[in-house]
């Protein structure tokens, strides 16, 4: 597989389903993810995560990343996605840090398993190569600093055949807080080579972000999240940068508000329902106006709207002439929060095998989030 651009839009629960995907490809290319599925919802089609698998009918690549603790189960899901076309790539997520993935041994703790984390990696790539697909891994660095598992887990993944690994310069515990480890990038790369490609992941919330981690880590690409959110056009950005052009997007509110919009509407569409699709856009509105000089009542009332034709009004009644406000506009999105010790099994870190009994534990892990 091929990107125009080296830029995947990293996938990100409640926020990357299709509409924001839509939105942000109409400003660059890359490769757009959709939101993690568990994977025995996915086998056993509940409605919620059939909706999280839709693409619309221009979508390509059609992106899935899928979460699970059990081979099998993962296995199956691949399966159906080869067998009834619904995918060009799947993405494996290791790298969630969220205490109810956590403490069932999944996402960023699951790696410290390599039995586990090994067969998993190897079914789905049997699995998805049967209908040619390209199956990648995104992960974090470890759980903590002294259980650090991204060199061992990039060589069983560059072995069992992904075709990339992402790397979010994070541990769990560290979750979004901080500075991303930019280092680690470069040791994963140093450590596979040319075997496989390495994209970096954390602390791109700019174009000069992404060319500077390629240039000081050396990894084939980067992986976009919190940056971009309420800022889709970074992808435009992105394409300018990667084709070597200056030229950077810089929205006056006017812009923003019609961004907004267009937002909305595809919310609207993909939910189909216009009430449930302003429900979801109310926790894109902090972002989108971070930096600009709306007024706190203003804010209150777009973060509340319930139709398009109110959206439309709270819009129309902002200062539009107000223009690209610079730096404040730009930086992170949403609460990095702090470093937390990560929840975990009972005695999860006391070897890197997983035993008969955790076995029969980590079985149910995936019914506690089947929702998606």
């Amino acid at each position: 597989m091929t990107l125009p651009t080296p830029v995947v839009l990293a996938p990100m629960a409640g926020i990357t389903n299709a509409a924001f995907r839509r939105l942000c490809r109409e400003y660059g290319g890359g490769l757009y993810v959709s939101e993690m599925v568990t994977s025995r919802a996915l086998v056993e089609r509940t409605p919620e995560s059939m909706r999280l698998i839709h693409h619309d009918d221009d979508e390509r690549p059609r992106s899935v990343q899928l979460y699970g603790v059990d081979p099998a189960t993962i296995a199956a899901a691949i399966r159906m996605l080869v067998d009834e076309d619904r995918a060009d790539h799947i993405d494996l997520n290791f790298g969630c840090p969220v205490p109810k993935v956590t403490r069932r041994g999944g996402g960023s703790a699951l790696p410290w398993k390599i039995d586990l984390f090994t067969a998993i990696v190897t079914s789905a790539v049997r699995e998805a190569s049967r209908g040619g697909i390209p199956l990648t891994v995104k992960m974090r660095k470890g759980i903590d600093a002294d259980h650090l598992t991204y060199l061992d887990a990039g060589r069983i993944a560059r072995d069992a055949g992904v075709a990339s690994i992402a790397l979010h310069a994070r541990t769990a515990a560290d979750f979004y807080s901080g500075t991303a480890d930019w280092s680690s990038i470069s040791r994963l790369k140093d450590s596979l080579g040319d075997t496989v490609p390495v994209l970096g992941n954390g602390d791109i919330f700019s174009a000069e972000d992404a060319l500077d981690m390629m240039a000081q880590t050396g990894c084939d690409g980067v992986v976009v999240g919190r940056g971009c959110q309420g800022r889709p056009w970074l992808f435009g950005d992105l394409a300018a940068a990667f084709r070597g052009d200056p030229t950077r997007i810089r929205p006056g509110l006017v812009d923003v508000a019609a961004t907004v919009y267009r937002h909305g509407e595809l919310l609207a569409e993909h939910f189909a329902d216009e009430n449930r699709g302003m429900r979801d856009l109310r926790k894109h509105m902090a972002w989108y106006f971070k930096g600009y000089a709306v007024g706190g009542d203003a804010r209150r009332a777009l973060a509340m709207v319930s139709s398009l034709a109110e959206l439309r009004e709270r819009l129309d009644a902002l200062d539009l002439s107000v223009p690209y406000p610079g730096a404040d506009a730009e930086g992170s999105r949403g609460r990095a929060g702090s470093p937390k010790k990560p929840a975990l099994p009972e005695g999860w870190l006391n070897d890197r095998e997983l035993s008969g009994e955790r076995r029969a534990v980590l079985a149910g892990a995936e019914l506690d989030i089947s929702g998606g």
